[in-house]
């Protein structure tokens, strides 16, 4: 297979089911080059250098004015590029610093019981047969990321669809009939959410939308209402993902179960090691604000540059055996939550959640078992299970 081809695959279901192999292909042919109109990265040195570079910037809302003038009408669109995550400097910065200023370490480290109660209703609750993803990778993550919102209980199992079919518009290829969903669901959550936060300025409450919706804030009602969506959508899309991909890993080495179930200690390690080995976030793009130049490569003003993250985190450059799936590598520095700037403000929160979760899952049940074929989610961006059955033995 030569680079054009391996490029090409990523675009069709097969090579987007399993990218690997193109990956190889891809970074044997260099670690930055030219195709398509676009800059592709697939090293793990190159790509940290340019998550962090401040001359690279995101394609922010005078960008999609340029090419696509009515985005704004696509309100699952607008709720993402409105947010942070689509934002740049200065603006970015004083969006960020004001999340940041509620989503603290202190709170997500104090939601380490709360997760683990869940975990473990969840766990209970599973019959002898059981979609993993249905009875537990989606519903632990939205209880999670809506206790520290203030949703109700009772709403969370609506999100469910609305986020699902919104994270289309992260995807770099679409069909029209997914935006049209995109758009409905945006609507929906954008509505929601103005409910939400009128009921938290007349009684404030110990979550994030009262903090956030504070008068106080340095937010912008737009950027509130984009936030408190992104802050919903990334607080339990990867982390869905993240958990998925870790249980089929350990399903498919029992051993690594087996050592996990006597020492629970050995969690963070096998989480970073698992976001190295299939990363739940596999492409990152930026574009050159200015003049740069990396390795002798030289990027133009407007230049876009595609970071193949799953490629970057099996870099054999970086890690050794990179294919092998290793919790005892040391210094392991997985791009699958970005860097620089836009670096994800959830990141630790995923984490803690599939550290907590994976080892309390091996250990209440020991005999959890895969029963029937994994099935993908058809995506190049956001890569995780849709479906994976298991038995609990």
């Amino acid at each position: 297979m030569d680079y054009q081809s391996a490029l090409a695959s990523l675009f069709l279901p097969e090579g987007r089911n399993d990218p690997y192999p193109a990956y190889d292909v891809l970074r044997a042919h260099a670690p930055v080059f030219m195709a398509d109109g676009r800059w592709w990265i697939t090293s793990h040195a190159l790509t940290n250098r340019v998550l962090r570079d401040p001359a690279m910037r995101i394609a922010d809302a005078n960008d999609y004015d340029q090419f696509w003038p009515e985005w704004r009408q696509n309100r699952g669109v607008a709720s993402i590029v409105l947010s942070m995550l689509q934002t740049n400097p200065p603006d970015h910065s004083r969006v960020r610093r004001a999340a940041a200023a509620t989503f603290t370490p202190r709170r997500v480290a104090a939601m380490r019981d709360v997760i683990a109660k869940l975990a473990e209703e969840l766990i209970t609750a599973l019959p002898p047969r059981a979609d993993f993803v249905e009875a537990f990778a989606y519903p632990l993550p939205i209880g999670v990321i809506c206790a520290l919102l203030g949703v109700p209980d009772t709403d969370r199992p609506w999100f469910r669809r609305r986020v699902a079919d919104l994270t289309v518009v992260l995807e770099p290829i679409s069909t029209e009939r997914e935006m049209q969903r995109a758009d409905v669901a945006g609507r929906e959550l954008e509505d929601y959410f103005v409910g939400l936060i009128a009921e938290r300025r007349r009684s404030p409450q110990e979550d994030l939308t009262s903090a956030l919706a504070d008068g106080d804030s340095p937010l912008t009602g737009e950027e509130l209402l984009a936030n408190l969506v992104l802050l919903l959508v990334a607080g339990f899309e990867t982390t869905t993902n993240l958990l998925g991909t870790g249980l089929k890993i350990l399903l498919d080495r029992p051993e690594h179960a087996a050592r996990l179930r006597a020492d629970p200690g050995l969690a963070p390690a096998y989480v970073e090691e698992i976001l190295r080995y299939d990363s739940p976030v596999q492409m990152a793009t930026r574009f050159a604000g200015a003049p740069v130049e990396f390795d002798g490569v030289r990027f133009a003003p407007g230049d876009s540059v595609s970071m193949l993250l799953g490629a970057a985190n099996r870099d054999p450059d970086r890690y050794p055996d990179p294919g092998r799936f290793d919790p005892d590598r040391t210094n392991v520095q997985p791009v699958s939550f970005g860097g620089g700037a836009h670096y994800c403000l959830g990141a630790p929160l995923a984490r803690l959640e599939t550290q907590v979760a994976l080892p309390m899952l091996v250990t209440m049940l020991p005999g959890l078992a895969q029963d029937g074929p994994a099935i993908r989610r058809d995506r190049l961006v956001l890569r995780g299970y849709s479906a994976l059955p298991v038995t609990i033995g």
